[in-house]
């Protein structure tokens, strides 16, 4: 499962990059789309750092960023979505993958916390 959710949340950084590049140029569309770019390009980064965690207590908390990025990720999708400010096609594909990655996420934190 470690191989596949580096590839996985690579594909997903890929996904919004390529969003992001879509949108239109207006501000908001913008303004929104550099959060989701943010977020969305971290979740991939935090990952491979919990990877490399030195102790169970500093894996908990990189995953613990991994979640709160994949979280927030889908915020700004949802707002992208919201205000029609990009087709739903686009964004549907990416919001589902960060609400997938928030559900592993929390499966993986759950476990990793018990004895």
């Amino acid at each position: 499962m470690e191989k596949d959710l580096v590839a996985r949340t690579k594909r997903f950084a890929r996904q919004v990059i390529r969003l992001y590049s879509s949108l239109p140029k207006e501000t908001a569309a913008q303004v929104l789309g550099k959060q989701a770019l943010r977020s969305g390009t971290s979740v991939g980064a935090n990952y491979r750092e919990a990877n490399r965690a030195r102790s169970k207590a500093e894996f908990i908390s990189k995953m613990g960023d991994c979640l709160k990025e994949a979280d927030e990720t889908c915020y700004w999708l949802e707002l992208l979505n919201d205000e029609q400010l990009t087709p739903v096609d686009r964004v549907s594909g990416p919001l589902g993958e960060a609400g997938e990655l928030v559900a592993i996420f929390t499966a993986i934190i759950k476990s990793a916390r018990s004895p």
